[in-house]
């Protein structure tokens, strides 16, 4: 299983990509597309068409992380919108790659607690 920690930055491609692209095609996406720094701390995460299968693409110290999931059964909830690149929260990409939606209401909302009752 993957983790991130909670404030790390994501950024999905909206729509499909072409994952045939690899390292180099999805940098380009996100430097020239949504104008973004591929080297930054961010996840890029993209989709194909049938939503099925996923790329994220991080960059790690002094490389590129390219990771790769594909779906045997079900499809990912993918956002369709009209906007290329939204951010999220690793909390709403964890629930992405469980099979949910975005706008799922069913998880407990986050709690910041401060004192033991």
């Amino acid at each position: 299983m993957l983790t991130f920690p909670s404030n790390q930055r994501v950024f999905l491609a909206c729509g499909s990509t072409d994952l045939r692209k690899s390292i180099d095609g999805l940098a380009a996406i996100v430097q020239e597309s949504f104008g973004l720094n591929p080297f930054s701390s961010g996840l890029f995460v993209f989709c194909n068409r049938a939503c099925n299968k996923l790329k994220i693409l991080y960059w790690d110290h002094n490389g590129v992380w390219l990771y790769y999931r594909r779906l045997e059964r079900g499809r990912f909830q993918w956002p369709k919108g009209k906007e290329e690149v939204v951010a999220i929260s690793s909390r709403e990409l964890r629930w992405l790659l469980d099979g949910l939606s975005l706008s799922q209401r069913q998880a407990h909302p986050k709690v910041h607690a401060v004192t033991v009752i």
